[in-house]
């Protein structure tokens, strides 16, 4: 198992920021992936609690469902199915305010489910997984800049 985190301070609102974050539907507006969208809406919001997406960057994809949603500071979430296979213990996205804008600390714990070559790949692509987070955080604080 691999733990990939990504910290990132946004000068924007934390509100603003969450806002994005949790937004699943428009994870492909921020580049390098070609879709993204819901499947299935949370229990008692749109993007919470036992809300499902998908989210397709061509070559892989992942099901994730949300597993704790709490506005505007955590949401934690798990990959449910991939392509290719991941093991993963969770992720979790923290958001806090500061003096320069939100902290966002970002998490993820997986592993690839490949026979012989899974360990050396976690590996390789970990680097890889925590620049296409901190790439969307710079997109977020792009947006919000505007």
């Amino acid at each position: 198992m691999q733990t990939i985190t990504v910290t990132r301070t946004i000068k924007a609102p934390i509100d603003k920021v969450f806002e994005l974050l949790s937004d699943h539907a428009n994870y492909k507006s921020f580049g390098g992936l070609k879709d993204s969208r819901l499947v299935r809406e949370g229990k008692t919001e749109r993007n919470g609690v036992g809300a499902v997406r998908l989210i397709d960057a061509g070559a892989a994809w992942f099901e994730e469902e949300i597993t704790a949603f709490e506005r505007p500071t955590r949401m934690d979430y798990v990959i449910r199915r991939s392509r290719p296979p991941i093991e993963h213990k969770g992720g979790s996205v923290r958001l806090k305010e500061t003096a320069a804008g939100t902290e966002v600390v970002w998490t993820s714990t997986l592993r690839f489910k490949i026979p012989v070559i899974g360990d050396f790949l976690t590996k390789v692509l970990a680097a890889q997984v925590g620049k296409s987070f901190g790439g969307m955080l710079k997109s977020i604080e792009r947006k919000l800049a505007a």
